[in-house]
This record gives C-alpha cells, structure tokens and sequence, in this order.
C-alpha cells in the first residue's frame, strides 16, 4: 500500500492516513494543504501511537515525495479560471513544491503532448507526424476547403475515391486528434496544485479552447462540458452556442488572470513561470525573442481567438458578434509578427509534416486553388508551387504537356483510380507544394493563430462599422504584407516580399482558364471577378470578397478556418466540387459540404448516444448537408 503522509508542523511529528493513490482527509475539510510521500529505510519500522500520529528520526527516511493538494471541492471539480484563484497569494516554497510534484508526475509534460496533438501530434508521438496530420487535415478539411486534392484512392488504411467520399477508416481522425489533446490538457487543469500557479493553468485551457472551437466548427456539436469535467464515459451533448458561450467566458477569464500576472506577481514567481514556459509552453515565438516572463502573446492569442468565433457568428446573432469583436480588440490582440501562435519548426527542429505527405504522393494541388493564385497574379504562383513533375499525355489526343511547364491542379471531386507513382497515375504529376521550402529556405510555421488573420478580421469588423482600432484598408493592406507562407525569421529568402507589393496593386484580375492535361472535362475559366488593390468605392459585398479571398489565402494551408470561412460567407468563389453524390448523398451538385458527419461505430451504446443526445444537440440531421448554428443561409449584410 501506498502511504500517503499529511505534514502538520515538522519531519519529526506526521498524521499519516493509508490510501492507494490519495490522501484520506475529511470532506469538511478546504483548504490549502502540503502533503508529502515518505518511504522509510527499509530497517526502520512505522511507530504509531494511540492518537494515530506516527513519529520517527529524520534519519529514518529514504525518499521524500512532495505535493501540495487544495480541497476546495468546486474548484476540484472545474477547471475554471476565477479570480479567487489567480489572486490568491503563496509563498515560494509553496509554489516550488507544487510545481515539483507537476513535473514529478509529467502532468507539465503531457499538456505540452496536447499541444503537438492539435496539429498531427499524438501520444506515442509527441511531435505533429505526417500520418498524424494527414489524418487530421489532409483527408478531409484540406478538402473541403479546396487547398489540396487527393490523387490516388488506395490507402493502406483506407480508400478515398473522391473529395466528399467517406471513409469509415480515417473519417473521425479529426475528433480524435481533439480527444488526444483533450486528454492530454485535462489532467494538468484537474490537479488542484495548479491553481497555485494559475496562469499555467490558464494558458493550458486556452489551448484546449482552441481545440474545441476547431472540432466545434467541424461537426456542429459535441461532448464540450462533460469533455470538461474529464468525464470518463462523455454522453451529453452540447449545441454549439452553449460551446461558443462557454469558450468566450473562458477566454475572458484567461486574459483576466494573465493580465493580473503582468500587473502583480513578484520578479520570482515569474521567474519560474518563465522556466515553465521554456519548457512545456512555447508555442509562441518567446524562445527567439528571450522573453519568457512575459505573457502578453498568449493574452493577445486569447482575444484574436474570442475575435475570431465573433465573426463567425456575425449572421446568426449580430449584436453579441459586434460586442465580442470590439472587447477583445479593446483588450488586446496579435498586432506584430512575434506575438503569433502555433508550432515553429525553427524552435522545435521538426519540418511541417505536408512534405512528407506531398513526398507520399497522396496530396496534390487543386483545380480551384490554382485558378485563384494564377488569376490574382500571387506571389506563392512564382515561387511555392511547382509546375507538374513529369510529362502528362493527353489519352484522348496523344497532346504532351512537358515536365515543367505549368501549375496544373486537380478539379476537386474527380473520382481518382490507383497509383501513388507518376509512372502508375499521371495525377501524381500535377502540382504540388516545393518542398524544398518547407526546410532551410522556409521553415513553415504550424499556426494556431495568426497575426495576417487576426488584420482581416479587424477589416471586415471595420467595413461593418464596428470599432476596430483602425481603418478597413490599412488592415487589408498590412495583413496582406504579413500573409506569407515561410517564418517570418525566412521571409527575406523567399520572393513573397519582393512581390507584395506589385501583388497589392493589381486593380483587375488576370484573364485565365484551367485546363486539364488529361482532358477530363472541359476547359474551366476562372470564376474570380475581383482584384487585389483596395477602392474604397467598391460596395460592402466586394469589399467583403476581397477580404475573404485574401484571408483564404493567408490561412493557407489551415484549412480548418479556411473551410468554415468558405462556409460563412461563400467566399472564395472556387470551382464546384465534382461528384457530390459520392458523399452521404445530401449535397446536391454545385453545394459545399458543411459538415463532417458521425459514423456508426459498431457499439450500440455509443451510437444510441449519438442518436438520441448528439443529433439533437446539433440541431438538423447527421449529414454533410446540415448546416450548423453560425453557418446562416443567408445575405452576409
């Protein structure tokens, strides 16, 4: 058995109570208690006398395990931020021993295992892997967003035969990369010892915010609070307004208790908190700029977030949408390069996981995708796409499009055959990302956040009159500017800054059309009828697609907010997706898919719960089709 040791003054007099992983104290009991683990020389024997106090000589100890546990039963039980907790004070021995006991038990490192799962990482392999992202982004949202196609349908782990076929296979992957994450954040949050160091706890919530916005915006609903409670079997499900509502109200709790850190924590408690930072926490850009110690990025990151799902639900309830936007930019949001979010290759040592993927020959890129970047003239149509690989002969004309010659993508849709080799598959030559750019020239970020999106957002909050802290064209402008693909620290090795500005000025879109160098299907012209170059003459609906259409192609290649941006607002204008039927049958030709739906299981209690909890929670049935709580058919002004 396990001994569990309450401290009550010193080494030499302790209250002991046998338990197998926890202390036994009263249930009256609340408050702020030490605790340690004491195993004995294995010569010594336990000495207890009739009051239950066992004593023994220092001298007696082997090992010492320190803890620190905070009975407070609500808070036990939430992972809340409130400001009984992040204002409430302890002493440095106090602090340093709760902090042990979090890095003893690797609950520190296991929220630091989260956040590699929001984007391809998972347990066994902390770092984002490229099967991990692949089936996290690659085989479903870098689809429906029309980034990327895929060009073969056999996987050893599956088939995929077109855009929206579903395979039971790899179809949930991306619930699954949050339940990763969930898992891996909610036994830090639920430790009652990380309330004495609040604004890790804090920024580990904000992480698991952001995981539950994204699957939220995927499917529509999900198991959010009980998720929260680190339930063991989740079976209630929430709407998606009660999930936005309450991801908003933890936001504004986090930025609180950050703020609070900055205003009043001593010199040697963020000291600490830097060393935690450098360890389990850099996500953002802190560890090239040296300062840890402060939080304000992970401030700004929590209102860019709340400013985000505010304009997702600009349609659906305009007045809250307008208020959350103007908090959070009062507040604070991403206004420089350093303070945005996500995985950096050049800080952890790993390569975005695309490449391999696109070395894979699983990914190529689309039609539609193609046509945008050739019609607006784009920087990435000079230097971050290649042209095909290989030389592609027409079967129907014997017509050859030599190796080299142009960007070509795949229509989104088409239904593909078998070959992950040009030699097997001529699909496998079409055009794909450079992947010598993901590496030395380049080094990709992964971003939860970032700061092009956050200007694009204060734009379109500008154009609908909402007090944004600036003009609608100077964020367009500055977020173009600051919208490339490669770190920021490689941007001068790329040619997008010798570009920009040229790209800024293109009044008129570039006469283009699509052709396929297989002959599938007729020529296909370029459904972009907007330039580049701001007029503030143009009406609110242009001025809206500009931004959207320049957004989409800053969030490249994210495409989980690419492809709900696609959703709320229609924009970009992108070829329709072929083969719609080949989904789940819902979408009818020329519609977008709006929604990854539930599969059956197999295990007739979960998918009772799915049929009588989830699908009501979502609020229309569990189709592709079914559009969600923000996803409004309606004008966007």
């Amino acid at each position: 058995m396990k001994k569990s040791i309450l401290i009550l003054s010193a080494l030499s007099v302790i209250s002991a109570s046998h338990a197998q992983d926890r202390t036994i104290v009263k249930d009256s009991v609340e408050s702020d208690i030490p605790t340690m683990s004491v195993k004995l020389k294995s010569n010594k024997s336990d000495i207890i006398n009739s009051n239950g106090i066992l004593t023994f000589a220092v001298d007696d100890i082997e090992s010492v395990d320190f803890g620190y546990i905070y009975f407070d039963k609500e808070v036990y039980n939430k992972v809340k931020i409130t400001s009984d907790i992040y204002t409430k004070e302890y002493s440095e021995a106090d602090v340093t021993a709760a902090i042990d006991t979090l890095e003893h038990y690797g609950y520190l490192g296991q929220s630091l295992t989260g956040q590699f799962c929001l984007r391809g990482g998972n347990d066994w392999h902390r770092y984002p892997s490229a099967h991990g992202y692949q089936r996290q982004f690659s085989m479903g949202p870098d689809l429906y967003a029309q980034y990327f196609t895929v060009p073969h349908k056999d996987f050893m782990y599956g088939s995929l035969t077109s855009t929206y076929d579903i395979s039971n296979e790899f179809h949930n992957d991306p619930f699954l990369a949050y339940t990763q994450a969930k898992n891996a954040f909610m036994p830090l949050l639920h430790k009652p010892n990380v309330n004495m160091i609040p604004e890790i706890k804090a920024i580990t919530l904000l992480y698991y915010c952001l995981g539950a916005q994204e699957n939220v915006d995927l499917i529509g609903a999900n198991t959010y609070n009980d998720d929260k409670q680190f339930a063991d079997n989740c079976t209630k499900y929430d709407n998606m307004r009660t999930i936005y509502y309450g991801i908003v109200e933890d936001l504004d709790n986090i930025v609180a208790c950050l703020k609070h850190y900055e205003a009043n924590r001593p010199d040697w408690y963020k000291e600490k908190i830097a060393d935690l930072m450098m360890e389990y926490f850099s996500t953002g850009r802190e560890l090239l700029t040296g300062d840890l110690s402060n939080l304000s990025s992970f401030i700004k990151f929590a209102n860019s977030l709340k400013l985000r799902m505010a304009m997702h639900i600009v349609k659906v309830e305009p007045e809250t949408a307008k208020r959350w936007a103007e908090e959070a930019v009062a507040s604070g949001v991403v206004e420089s390069a350093d303070e945005q979010q996500g995985l950096y290759p050049i800080i952890w040592g790993f390569l975005h996981p695309l490449r391999d993927v696109f070395n894979w020959g699983d990914l190529r890129l689309s039609a539609s995708f193609e046509s945008l970047i050739m019609s607006l003239d784009h920087p990435y149509s000079k230097y971050l796409i290649k042209p095909n690989s290989y030389d592609i002969v027409n079967p129907n004309t014997g017509e050859v499009l030599p190796k080299g010659t142009r960007i070509c993508g795949i229509r989104s849709g088409l239904l593909v055959g078998e070959g992950q080799v040009a030699a097997l598959n001529p699909l496998q030559a079409y055009s794909e990302i450079d992947g010598g750019l993901f590496a030395d020239r380049l080094m990709a970020p992964m971003y939860f956040l970032k700061w092009a999106e956050v200007d694009f957002l204060r734009a379109e909050g500008a154009i609908r009159g909402w007090n944004m802290g600036g003009e609608a064209k100077d964020f367009y402008e500055r977020a173009i500017r600051n919208a490339y693909f490669e770190d920021p620290l490689f941007v001068k090795y790329g040619a997008y800054a010798d570009l920009v500005e040229d790209y800024l000025n293109l009044e008129e879109p570039v006469d283009y059309v699509s052709v396929d160098p297989l002959g599938a299907g007729k020529p296909w012209p370029s459904v972009t009828k907007i330039g580049v170059k701001w007029n503030e003459g143009d009406n609110l609906e242009t001025k809206l697609e500009k931004i959207i259409t320049q957004k989409y192609l800053a969030l490249f290649p994210l495409s989980t907010e690419a492809w709900t941006e696609l959703r709320r607002t229609g924009y970009p204008k992108l070829f329709p997706v072929l083969n719609t039927d080949d989904g789940d049958g819902s979408i009818k030709q020329g519609e977008m898919i709006r929604r990854i739906v539930w599969l059956p299981t197999g295990d007739t209690k979960q998918d009772a719960i799915i049929n009588k909890r989830a699908i009501p929670a979502l609020g229309g049935p569990n189709k592709q089709a079914t559009r969600l709580w923000w996803d409004v058919d309606a004008p966007n002004f």
